[in-house]
């Protein structure tokens, strides 16, 4: 049987870990230690985006590899564990949790919402607007106007 999102948040049984890249990694840019943090961390990080303000997976990831001495957050796995704190919310919420994350704050680069998080990006659309964010659909893609303004920093 397959685990649900927050079995899947609550998996931590081992900390982050931080590894050398191998210097035929090139997307890495000159970084020489990598991050791979945990689902619940980035849900602890995600929990604390206050009403009004966003964070996108570069905010996220900048601050993890500061916080933990690693030049850069593994890419891949920040986008694996965002989705399942963002799913695991919302298993929360239908079985009556009140206190979720607000995982419809956290956006792709550039301001763009995240087609794979629950209902979509019509279901971070909906959040968003409900919080007064304007959000506009370009060439099939979301994106929330002036979101660079309301960034918010951990």
């Amino acid at each position: 049987m397959a685990k649900t999102a927050i079995e899947k948040l609550n998996v931590d049984k081992q900390p982050y870990v931080t590894t050398d890249i191998p210097p035929t990694y090139t997307a890495a840019r000159g970084a020489k230690s990598m991050l791979i943090s945990t689902p619940l961390e980035m849900d602890a990080v995600m929990k604390r985006v206050p009403k009004g303000k966003l964070m996108t997976y570069d905010e996220l990831r900048a601050y993890l590899a500061k916080k933990h001495g690693a030049d850069i957050t593994c890419p891949l796995t920040t986008g694996i564990f965002v989705n399942i704190a963002a799913h695991a919310a919302e298993e929360m919420r239908a079985r009556g949790d009140k206190k979720l994350t607000p995982w419809w704050r956290t956006l792709k680069p550039g301001g763009v919402l995240n087609e794979k998080f629950p209902g979509g990006a019509e279901g971070q659309r909906a959040h968003l607007v409900a919080e007064g964010f304007m959000v506009t659909k370009v060439r099939g893609r979301y994106f929330v106007e002036g979101f660079d303004a309301r960034i918010w920093k951990p």
